[in-house]
């Protein structure tokens, strides 16, 4: 097995992620998809006739669109980037302050570990080569 991690898995444009670094995409796909998929689904099910449902919805919707990502890590890598971007705008504007000012809502302790949990290990698993060169330098679709 340790052998067919170094084995670079080419894909349609001839871009190379290793075994090791697929599975690794496909193992957070699954922790955010099933795990936080328990945790909110519920929601969906039972709640108030009068709940307004757009978090749970949308966390919902997500969590369904990372299990697509399992089988197509390379192709559902914007979800991985949505993920570490918001936990990681979440840390600097609100959870950083509310932790230094000590005013902290109820949610916090359960919120704060879990979210800057996801914005230190996030940026291990996501190929940043393979961002780079995909959604920064490659060129953009034609406008017309």
């Amino acid at each position: 097995m340790a052998a067919s991690a170094a084995i670079p898995m080419p894909d349609s444009a001839g871009e190379e992620l290793t075994t090791l670094r697929l599975y690794l995409m496909r193992a957070m796909y699954a922790l955010i998809g099933i795990a936080e998929g328990i945790n909110v689904a519920p929601a969906l099910f039972q709640h108030e006739p009068i709940a307004r449902g757009v978090i749970p919805s949308l966390l919902v919707a997500m969590c369904l669109l990372d299990l697509i990502g399992i089988r197509y890590p390379r192709r559902m890598l914007p979800l991985l980037l949505f993920e570490f971007v918001w936990k990681t705008l979440w840390v600097a504007f609100f959870g950083y302050q509310q932790w230094s000012s000590g005013n902290m809502p109820p949610t916090f302790a359960e919120d704060f570990p879990a979210i800057t949990a996801g914005v230190i290990i996030m940026p291990l698993i996501i190929p940043w080569g393979y961002v780079w060169r995909h959604y920064v330098t490659a060129p953009g679709d034609r406008w017309r």
